[in-house]
């Protein structure tokens, strides 16, 4: 299983000088989990760029893998990951989803750099 991260979705989307290294994640849709978190962040992010007819597009492509939602124990691991870890909020959300499903994180944020189950790839 492959949770991508927002920074990793952006750059996919924007088909920048990393889009290639997270195709394989995004494009396994079997096997792709989407943090509900990185809707909220991927839209806002393509809205304020784009437009909204965009942003719309780009999450019906998330939206193709399995969507998980914030519930309570996953609110609880990702305060946990984030004290822990010192990760940001919406991170420590994608942390937590990614493990708690036993999946890979994708990513060219460095707040991920050196966790484990990580495919981190610096941003080009």
């Amino acid at each position: 299983m492959n949770v991508v991260d927002s920074s990793a979705w952006l750059s996919w989307f924007a088909d920048d000088a990393n889009a290639d290294r997270f195709a394989p994640a995004i494009e396994d849709t079997e096997h792709l989990l989407v943090p509900s978190i990185t809707l909220t962040e991927v839209f806002k992010a393509v809205l304020r760029q784009r437009g909204e007819t965009d942003a719309l597009i780009a999450v019906a492509h998330m939206r193709q893998g399995r969507v998980v939602p914030l519930d309570d124990h996953l609110a609880i691991a990702a305060a946990q990951y984030g004290m822990t870890l010192k990760l940001p909020l919406a991170d420590s959300i994608i942390y937590a989803t990614a493990r708690t499903n036993g999946a890979r994180v994708w990513t060219q944020d460095a707040d991920f750099e050196g966790l484990e189950g990580v495919h981190y790839f610096p941003k080009a």
